[in-house]
């Protein structure tokens, strides 16, 4: 934890102000546009699969897309007139969205905390476990609850905080679960828990 804090702070460090003029509501604003906010309170829980997909990320914005950009931005501005400047234009944008992301991913691996569902033991489900359920139709399904950050329904993981989760989180096997869809209540056999890695 204490070497992600570090690295993203050690980076940030050298980011000039002139690219920070975003106010705190804007700031706000754009931070929501990124991703889910956190609950209020709660530390930003992950996997470490997801932690450090998230800190690749960031220094991949910082060591390579950023620089990219900035120097384009230089060749543009060198070019005279800015107002008709495509490139110029697009860059400065590009520029803010990139800055915008860094500032979000940075917050978020400032607060995270990092749990390993390989570490965690018992039969209930918990942060990280692997979860085996038989929906109202009899398909058997498999969703792995992980962080806010993280979460692809798509491929089965689901965050620890939406509706699924909650309702999944200190369930066991044989245990019905009911949680709201927007077509209305769901109810799930869980069927089995399990604590393994879970990939990125």
């Amino acid at each position: 934890m204490a070497i992600l804090e570090t690295g993203c702070k050690t980076l940030l460090t050298p980011m000039s102000k002139a690219f920070t003029k975003e106010s705190d509501a804007e700031d706000a604003e754009a931070e929501r546009d990124e991703g889910p906010a956190l609950p209020q309170g709660t530390r930003n829980y992950m996997t470490p699969q997801g932690a450090e997909k998230m800190r690749h990320e960031l220094l991949n914005l910082l060591n390579v897309e950023r620089p990219k950009v900035v120097e384009t931005v230089a060749w543009a501005a060198s070019n005279g007139d800015r107002s008709e400047n495509a490139d110029y234009i697009y860059g400065k944008r590009r520029l803010r969205e990139i800055d915008r992301r860094i500032r979000f991913l940075t917050k978020r691996l400032d607060a995270v905390e990092i749990v390993d569902p390989a570490t965690q033991k018992g039969d209930k489900v918990l942060f990280g476990a692997t979860v085996e359920v038989l929906d109202e139709d009899g398909v058997k399904k498999t969703y792995r609850i992980v962080g806010i950050d993280e979460s692809d329904p798509a491929h089965g993981k689901v965050s620890w905080h939406s509706p699924l989760g909650k309702a999944l989180l200190q369930s066991k096997a044989g245990d019905a679960v009911t949680f709201q869809t927007p077509g209305g209540g769901q109810e799930l056999e869980v069927l089995k828990v399990s604590f393994v890695a879970i990939e990125a």
